[in-house]
């Protein structure tokens, strides 16, 4: 597994990029479709690597693609989030950017500039240039579909998943930025933010449980059996019920013995946590995302519903629209493999 690396630190391109103008053997080849894809004028990538490449890593090298060609560029929102490391979910639709005195925002073909009288504050990070991670983080709270929104703010301050920032630094980025459009959401967003959230899927879950309706649950309790700790994603005292936002990416190995030693290994701890509590539940990315079947596995744990559920909160993520259309909306994690194959979240432990 490779490592986790902090917000703050460029995430590199996940595949080669040619531009034309760097080409040392010409530019015929690069015009072969079945041999390389265009990412974008002027910017090549050999074809079975774009091919293999997943929607959230497609959008990172399209980011990359423009910043070869627009070296003063100054990337935001979904753009500078996945330079970042911050969560993206399925492939973004547009590449953002902001340009200084611009007075009014524009797009030009997949590519939306963001008018500014001052641009927000911004690092630059090797040749890449980006709204900090405090500001992309809360100006992706107030534009995403709440629960994705979460698992942005989540993210940002989680250690595990390489967030480097406080509550308050995210507070206090909300509270300087000019654009009041969204405010109200990412008010609603920021005091549920929590450090302990160790995956999108986590955070996601989280949303649907508290929005449904639910008693809001206790994260990464500890349990001690035999002498081995285990932590839950999710715990209810009042239930003495035990859940899991399962990525089943975290089971996968270098070897097929490995796998299995895996699959074991998590059989086993499911074992030791079963001794701590009465109900033990599971659910999946694509479960999440449909949202019933989590209702109806928090009804079978025996969850207290506390609140009337606030179902429009949830209703965008199943389609997020600022993603491309039938792009699965898996959220893109710093870890690799952090979102495997069958559209489901790579849990982390």
């Amino acid at each position: 597994m490779a490592q986790v690396l902090p917000v703050g630190v460029v995430r590199p391109s996940p595949i080669e990029l040619v531009s034309v103008r760097d080409a040392f053997a010409g530019t015929r080849g690069l015009r072969n479709s079945a041999h390389f894809h265009r990412v974008r004028t002027g910017v090549y990538a050999a074809r079975p690597a774009w091919d293999a490449l997943r929607p959230w890593e497609r959008y990172l090298a399209r980011v990359h693609a423009y910043a070869l060609v627009n070296s003063d560029a100054v990337f935001a929102y979904e753009s500078a989030a996945a330079l970042l490391g911050l969560p993206v979910f399925g492939e973004p639709a547009l590449i953002h950017v902001y340009a200084l005195a611009r007075t009014r925002s524009r797009r030009f073909g997949d590519v939306f500039v963001h008018s500014c009288v001052a641009v927000p504050e911004t690092v630059t990070l090797g040749a890449h240039t980006m709204t900090t991670p405090a500001t992309t983080t809360a100006d992706l709270m107030r534009v995403l579909p709440p629960p994705f929104g979460l698992a942005v703010g989540d993210a940002a301050v989680s250690r595990v998943q390489g967030g480097m920032l406080a509550v308050a630094d995210l507070e206090a980025a909300a509270a300087a930025l000019p654009n009041t459009r969204g405010r109200a959401l990412r008010n609603l967003l920021l005091p549920m933010v929590d450090a302990r959230a160790e995956s999108p899927g986590e955070s996601v879950s989280r949303a649907v449980i508290v929005w449904s309706g639910f008693e809001p649950p206790d994260l990464q309790r500890v349990f001690v059996t035999d002498g081995i700790t285990d932590r839950t994603d999710f715990w209810w005292e009042s239930a003495k019920a035990v859940a899991e936002s399962d990525g089943y990416g975290k089971y996968v190995r270098a070897t097929a013995e490995e796998t299995l030693e895996g699959v074991l290994a998590e059989k086993r701890r499911e074992d030791r946590l079963r001794r701590h509590c009465r109900e033990f539940g599971r659910w999946d990315w694509a479960a999440c995302m449909a949202v019933a079947p989590v209702i109806g596995e928090l009804e079978r744990l025996g969850v207290p519903r506390v609140a009337a559920p606030r179902s429009r909160l949830l209703a965008t993520m199943r389609a997020n629209p600022r993603s491309l259309p039938r792009t699965p909306a898996v959220p893109r994690t710093p870890v690799v493999p952090s979102a495997p194959a069958a559209g489901t979240p790579a849990a982390r432990r």
